[in-house]
């Protein structure tokens, strides 16, 4: 498993947000560079973020969430087209599981485990 995972839960009908496109950034110095995408599982989950072979390290990174499509596909409207959520890795050896409660209005995440 990679040391950064998220999943994604709508909370509006309580079933995982499959099909939410997710990508993975690392802040350089003031620009952020791209490190990988990805797609959610049947299970709301992208369990692999770091590409092959990249070891994490400490520095800041950006969780970005196409939250606008996977609403749309639904035939929903939403407030808000996509969600960043931007977190600190300080013990690069550690998990990093960054959920997303998700709901057409609102948004909530949490340092998980």
């Amino acid at each position: 498993m990679s040391n950064i995972s998220t999943h994604i839960l709508d909370t509006s009908r309580g079933l995982p947000a499959a099909g939410v496109g997710v990508k993975l950034e690392r802040l350089d110095g003031e620009q952020w560079a791209m490190l990988t995408n990805g797609v959610t599982d049947a299970d709301g989950r992208v369990k692999v973020l770091l590409p092959a072979g990249m070891v994490l390290t400490a520095g800041t990174y950006r969780l970005g969430f196409e939250t606008g499509v996977y609403f749309q596909g639904l035939g929903v409207a939403a407030f808000y087209p996509f969600v960043e959520v931007v977190f600190t890795v300080r013990d690069a050896a550690r998990h990093h599981h960054v959920p997303l409660l998700l709901n057409p209005f609102g948004y909530s995440t949490y340092r998980g485990t």
